[in-house]
């Protein structure tokens, strides 16, 4: 339990958004859960909002329930991606660069977790590190001149499952074509989104680039259909007991984290955001601990020079 949290004994909350009027966020993964959530109350603070998902009924489903709550003024669109497929995520971002002037946050919000035996995706990637890892890194990357245009802020959505595989990343078998479990590999491609924020925080320093900001934070554990999408039918009956227990919250609560490093001011980029209380699982939103395997220079390194190759984009 961290009893330091620098927003009080009851930790951040949304109350501390002002207006955000005239601001322009794009966020993925905002049909359910988490990302539905912090969507919504970016909305209700007059935010601009384009969401990025993979079900375009389901994206116009959203959008009529975001109406229907706030009313017909609000700002919202969505562009359909695969996060799972460069190709879809090349197209996105070129949809995004033409609708939008500028991005005051890119909100990486979108997983898959738990999948049951491994898949590779037509880029030749486990799914999980190729959906989790490798798609939002081309996002990053693509969108990045519109978010220094705004000195804006990358949103990283990680896991606590990143210390609970192995402690680095597994440059000789990244595909687990030896010994794959879904709980090794979605560790992984969340340790590889976590690690590859920090690399990026180093970067944008040593190139001068400071005024934009990228932040990890993880949502804790919430009630979200996550396990659901992609998980094995053990995991469903395991998360779904869990859901009734104490150790999950809302997934309203389990958006402050990105919400937080969205539109806060004076945050700590070195910090690791999200519950504070037992196993950060739940509780008051701040600041806590990271294991240091999550910051080993080297391996980041390395990660980012794989990750550069395998998605074909060199950072500007």
């Amino acid at each position: 339990m961290n009893n330091n949290n620098q927003f009080g004994k009851q930790g951040w909350t949304p109350d501390r958004i002002g207006s955000l009027e005239g601001k322009t966020f794009v966020i993925t993964g905002t049909t359910s859960g988490t990302g539905f959530e912090a969507a919504k109350i970016l909305l209700s603070k007059g935010a601009k909002v384009v969401m990025l998902n993979r079900n375009p009924k389901k994206s116009e489903d959203v959008i009529a329930t975001y109406k229907n709550e706030l009313g017909n003024n609000i700002d919202v669109s969505y562009v359909t991606v695969d996060l799972g497929k460069l190709a879809s995520v090349r197209k996105a971002a070129e949809e995004v660069l033409q609708s939008v002037s500028h991005i005051d946050a890119l909100m990486l919000n979108a997983a898959i977790a738990q999948v049951p035996k491994q898949v590779i995706t037509e880029d030749g990637f486990e799914s999980q590190m190729g959906t989790n890892h490798y798609g939002n890194f081309l996002l990053q990357g693509l969108l990045f001149p519109l978010i220094e245009k705004s000195k804006g802020r990358i949103v990283t959505v990680g896991s606590m499952g990143y210390n609970m595989g192995l402690k680095t990343i597994k440059f000789d078998d990244l595909n687990w074509d030896k010994d794959y479990t879904p709980n090794d590999a979605y560790s992984q491609s969340k340790l590889a989104q976590i690690m590859s924020i920090y690399e990026l925080q180093d970067r944008l320093k040593a190139t001068g680039k400071t005024g934009v900001k990228a932040y990890a934070c993880h949502p804790g554990s919430s009630r979200t259909n996550l396990i659901n999408t992609s998980g094995s039918f053990m995991m469903k009956m395991i998360f779904g007991l869990m859901k009734l227990s104490p150790l999950t919250q809302s997934a309203e609560k389990g958006a402050y984290p990105e919400l937080m490093c969205a539109t806060e001011e004076d945050l700590d980029q070195k910090a690791f955001y999200g519950p504070t209380g037992r196993s950060n699982w739940v509780g008051p939103v701040g600041a806590h601990n990271i294991e240091p395997h999550a910051k080993d220079k080297a391996v980041a390194e390395k990660l980012w020079e794989v990750s550069e190759k395998a998605t074909g984009i060199v950072w500007p």
